[in-house]
């Protein structure tokens, strides 16, 4: 069962990003899944799938 994210959503992932955060903002919502570390601004684009594999929570 999938759950429902929509854009400007904020999740926290698994894994840190390298820069420490591990925040993130939802941009863009599809098959494909782009979004922003809060602390530095990185843009990244991951399949659902993967996406969804890496979140911890929701905020």
């Amino acid at each position: 069962m999938s759950k429902k994210y929509e854009v400007g959503d904020r999740v926290k992932f698994k894994k840190s990003h390298p820069c420490g955060g591990d925040t993130w903002k939802i941009l863009r919502v599809g098959m494909d899944f782009k979004a922003k570390c809060e602390t530095c601004g990185r843009v990244i684009m991951l399949p659902r799938n993967k996406f969804e594999k890496s979140v911890k929570k929701k905020l």
